[in-house]
C-alpha cells in the first residue's frame, strides 16, 4: 500500500473511537500490552511526561514540548485527535512522522494487527512507541486519549503524571460524578512518580491527593505554587512563584483565557523535570513558551481564521470547554455574533445547548464523520433551547454562509467539535 491506502486502511478497518464512538473503545490494556510486547516494549527505550484531563492537555503538552526542543532534548509529542492529516498525532521536534514510516509500519506488522484485534488507538500508540524508540529519542510528551487508568497510553512510566483539571466529559465511561471522573484520570499516577495538578477543585481534590499518598506519589498543585498575571497588552504575562517574578514580560501567543490555567500546568511541570535531573533554563523555558506554535505546529485553539469579520475557531467540545468559549467571546467587542456549530452525537446536548447566546444567528452542520449529529436535527434540539439559525449540508457551506452574512465589525466563531474545527483550518 502507498500512504493515501494505508490511511484509509487505519481509518476504515481499524474501529476508530473519534470517528463511530463507544465501540470503539476498550476497556482495558490488553491489547496494548500485547501490541508492545510484540513490538519490544519500545515504551521502555525513552523517557517521557504523561498528561491527561479534561480539558487542556493538548496546548499543555505542546507548551512542554516545544520547552523541551528549546533545551536540546530530542522530543516526541503524541496527541489526539488530528485536524488534518494523521501524521499530526505523532511528531518529533515539531516535525510529523514521515509518511514511508507509517507505511512500513503496517506492511511490517498488519497481520498481526489483525490478530490481536487493535483498535485504532491501539495502533497508533504502538507506532507511535515505536518510532520514539527507533528515532532514539530522548523524551516524549504522551497525551492521553481518553480518561487515563484503562487509556492505551498508560503503559508508560514518565518521569511525571500531570492532570490538568475534570469537568463532565465522556461520563459513558468515566462515570457521572467530578470525583469518579477524578478516579479514572488519576490512574495515570505512578508509585514513586511526581503529580502536577493544574487546578485546584475542591470537589476533586481529595480524590488526587488519596491516590498520591497511596503510590507514594509527591503531587504539586500548579495554580497553588504559581501565580499569574497579565502585565501588558498583546499577551504579555507575568509568572510569579511564592510572590516573586520568575518570568517578567513573556509574549505568550495562545490566545483564549483558558490558556493561562494551561501555562501555569506546563510551568509546573518543567520544574518537576528539573528536579528530576533535566537541565531546562529559564531562558529555553521563555523560547519554548514564546515558540510554541511554531515549534509544535499547535492548531486549532481559538485560532484566528479572518480579521474583519473577526473569524475564530475552537476546538473546545465538552460542557467546560463551551464555558470557557463563551467567556472569551464575551471579552470581545463586536456588533453581532454569527456561530458556526457542529457536534457528536454522543454528548450531553442539552447541557451544552442551554448555556449558549441566545442573542447569536446559527449556522448549523454536520463534521463528514459518522458520529457527527445530522444538522438539522441539530437545530431542531437547538430551537428547544431558544438558538435559532438555519441547517447547512456542510461545514465549509455554514462557515462561508456566516462569512458573507457578517459585517466587518461582526464576529464569526466556528466551533462545537474537533471535527468541525478541522474543515475550517
Amino acid at each position: 500500500m502507498n500512504y493515501p491506502q494505508t490511511v484509509e486502511y487505519i481509518f476504515s478497518k481499524l474501529p476508530m473511537y473519534q470517528r463511530i464512538g463507544g465501540s470503539a473503545y476498550k476497556a482495558d490494556l490488553d491489547n496494548t500490552i500485547s501490541l508492545c510486547n510484540l513490538l519490544g516494549n519500545p515504551q521502555q527505550h525513552f523517557k517521557s511526561v504523561h498528561i491527561a484531563g479534561t480539558n487542556g492537555k493538548g496546548s499543555t503538552s505542546h507548551i512542554i514540548a516545544s520547552v523541551l526542543q528549546e533545551a536540546g532534548y530530542k522530543t516526541g509529542l503524541y496527541t489526539s485527535p488530528h485536524f488534518k492529516d494523521f501524521r499530526e498525532r505523532i511528531k518529533i521536534n515539531g516535525q510529523m512522522i514521515p509518511q514511508q514510516v507509517v507505511v512500513e509500519f503496517f506492511e511490517s506488522w498488519k497481520g498481526d494487527f489483525e490478530k490481536i484485534g487493535l483498535s485504532f488507538f491501539e495502533m497508533t500508540v504502538g507506532l507511535a512507541f515505536k518510532y520514539f524508540a527507533d528515532e532514539n529519542i530522548d523524551v516524549a510528551v504522551v497525551e492521553v486519549g481518553l480518561g487515563g487508568r484503562l487509556d492505551s497510553t498508560n503503559i508508560i512510566t514518565p518521569e511525571v503524571s500531570v492532570i490538568t483539571n475534570i469537568g463532565y466529559d465522556h461520563m459513558r465511561f468515566l462515570g457521572d460524578t467530578l470525583p469518579e471522573i477524578a478516579g479514572e484520570k488519576a490512574g495515570i499516577i505512578k508509585k514513586g512518580i511526581p503529580v502536577v495538578i493544574g487546578e485546584t477543585q475542591e470537589e476533586v481534590r481529595q480524590v488526587f491527593i488519596n491516590k498520591a499518598q497511596e503510590n507514594n506519589a509527591d503531587i504539586l498543585f500548579a495554580d497553588q505554587e504559581f501565580e499569574l498575571k497579565k502585565s501588558g497588552d498583546h499577551g504579555s504575562v507575568e509568572i510569579l512563584k511564592e510572590s516573586t517574578a520568575s518570568f517578567q514580560e513573556l509574549q505568550f501567543p495562545l490566545l483564549g483565557s483558558y490558556q493561562l490555567k494551561n501555562l501555569l500546568t506546563a510551568i509546573a511541570a518543567i520544574e518537576v523535570l528539573n528536579n528530576r535531573g533535566f537541565e531546562i533554563s529559564d531562558d529555553n523555558q521563555r523560547s519554548g513558551i514564546e515558540n510554541v506554535i511554531q515549534n509544535t505546529g499547535l492548531e486549532g485553539r481559538w485560532q484566528l481564521l479572518n480579521k474583519r469579520p473577526l473569524a475564530i475557531a475552537d476546538s473546545g467540545h465538552n460542557l467546560d470547554g463551551i464555558r470557557q468559549v463563551i467567556q472569551n467571546i464575551d471579552n470581545i467587542s463586536y456588533k453581532k455574533l454569527h456561530f458556526v456549530i457542529g457536534v457528536v452525537n454522543d454528548k450531553a446536548l442539552g447541557d451544552i445547548l442551554d448555556i449558549l447566546p441566545k442573542y447569536a444567528t446559527y449556522y448549523f452542520c454536520k463534521a463528514n464523520i459518522p458520529r457527527g449529529m445530522d444538522a438539522a436535527l441539530l437545530m431542531a434540539e437547538a430551537t428547544k433551547y431558544g438558538l435559532f439559525g438555519e441547517a447547512y449540508p456542510s461545514v465549509k457551506d455554514a462557515y462561508q454562509t456566516a462569512l458573507s452574512f457578517s459585517n466587518k465589525d461582526d464576529l464569526v466563531f466556528v466551533g462545537g467539535s474537533t471535527f468541525v474545527v478541522a474543515e475550517v483550518i
